[in-house]
This record gives C-alpha cells, structure tokens and sequence, in this order.
C-alpha cells in the first residue's frame, strides 16, 4: 500500500510558508472555505465530494488529498468516492484516470489508518 503521510506532512509545511507569507489574504480564504462548506441546501459530506470531483478534473494533487480526507471525516464511503470520481473523469476526460485512482488509493490510505 502506498503511504502518503509525507505528502500530507509536505503539504502542510508548503501551506504554512503561505501563511507566513500572506496571512491576511490566507485568513479570508479560510473564512471563504469555512463558510462555503458549511451546511446548507448541501450537506457537508457532499459539498467536499463535488470539490474532489472538481480537484480530480482540474488535476490539482493537494486537492484531491485535502477533499478525500475531508468528505471521508464527512462520513463518505469508497464506494461514494468511487462515483465522484467516475464522473470526474467523465468530465475531465483520459487524464482524469490518473488522478481518480490517485483520489481512491488516498481514500483507501487514510481509511486503512483507522
């Protein structure tokens, strides 16, 4: 199995140099990403599994493993990722593929971890 604690430990070392960096600009898209995903006409669960979707097609790699981890602590199952990311690809086309298996096999990963 794949092991992807570097990648997430990668990740937040990069986002803390943003931080650092940018922090008033980094506050307000927090406040953006903590409003967005609230519950509304969506639930939670779901508005993070139209952004893998979203982050599969698009092809962003920290995307996916930010939406993965949370639409699964959302209460997500495999088998739910596994359709997000079908659609993904069917919207994103060949190169989709890659990052959808890239999507499951994180999925697996941290569901593994438990």
């Amino acid at each position: 199995m794949l092991d992807y604690t570097k990648d997430y430990e990668q990740a937040d070392e990069e986002s803390a140099v943003l931080q650092a960096a940018s922090p008033e600009e980094m506050a307000k898209f927090g406040e953006l990403v903590h409003t967005t995903m609230k519950p509304g006409a969506l639930d939670t669960k779901t508005k993070e599994m139209v952004a893998l979707g979203i982050a599969v097609a698009v092809r962003c790699e920290g995307c996916i493993r930010g939406h993965v981890k949370n639409s699964l602590e959302n209460g997500a199952t495999i088998e739910e990722l596994a359709d997000v990311v079908n659609v993904a690809i069917l919207m994103g086309g060949g190169p989709s593929t890659v990052y959808g298996a890239k999507a499951l096999s994180i999925a697996k990963y941290l569901q593994d971890q438990k």
